[in-house]
């Protein structure tokens, strides 16, 4: 699967591996909007309620998704930097 280039993969092993802790809530947050789709839990209530509890939900998701991206790439950026797996100590 390589693209030709020298440049590494955005989404490699180790870095799908420290982003885990925002994948964990993007599928929390899509089990809330399926279940909320299927079962309405205050009952009747007005299409503005519903409006706002999508609009929270989804709002939510989009910005933990582009945080996680965001994330990958500067961790990819730091790894690609230092080096992997490298112990990097900050010079004074």
């Amino acid at each position: 699967m390589s693209n030709g280039s020298n440049e590494p993969s955005l989404w490699n092993k180790e870095v799908l591996l420290d982003l885990v802790v925002n994948f964990v809530p993007l599928f929390i947050i899509l089990f809330f909007v399926g279940l909320f789709w299927v079962f309405n839990p205050w009952g009747a209530e007005s299409t503005l309620g519903r409006i706002l509890q999508y609009a929270i939900l989804v709002l939510s998701f989009v910005g933990l998704a582009i945080l996680t991206y965001v994330s990958a790439k500067k961790i990819e950026g730091a790894e690609h930097d230092y080096g992997e797996g490298e112990n990097v100590v900050a010079e004074e």
